[in-house]
């Protein structure tokens, strides 16, 4: 993954703000790799939070698969980054791809991510087709 992600024209996306506190701050100066991991993974499961409704959330659950991110620009101490996030046009099966694009307070991408989502039956643990209706929720 090379080029730059955006989301397609008309998707819907998720969006919020990262602040970074000094433990995110590694022997570099900058915020670690390893916290942006875990910011995407917020983005990830804060938007299913807020697109799903409970009873969903009660029956479904994601595990990830594979992250994939690319790393361009530091995050420095006192600098806010905005990270949005989107859902691929259609699943696979079980599997959801999601993108995340972290941008530093210029607008200059500092962490993106193509992550891949596998759902499963909550009380089974067994992957499961993605509904329609929950892709119709993140479109």
């Amino acid at each position: 993954m090379s080029r730059l992600l955006e989301p397609p024209e008309g998707q819907q996306v998720y969006s919020r703000t990262f602040t970074p506190v000094a433990s995110d701050i590694d022997a570099n100066g900058h915020v670690n790799n390893i916290v942006y991991l875990s910011w995407i993974q917020d983005m990830a499961t804060s938007h299913w939070a807020l697109r799903q409704p409970p009873e969903d959330q009660d029956r479904w659950a994601w595990i990830v698969l594979r992250h994939e991110v690319d790393y361009r620009r530091a995050l420095l101490p006192g600098e806010t980054a905005t990270a949005r996030t989107w859902v691929a046009a259609q699943p696979d099966g079980p599997r959801f791809d999601r993108f995340v694009r972290i941008d530093g307070p210029d607008g200059a991408m500092c962490a993106q991510a193509r992550t891949e989502w596998c759902l499963i039956d909550a009380v089974s643990r067994r992957p499961k087709r993605v509904p329609a209706e929950i892709v119709a929720r993140f479109l």
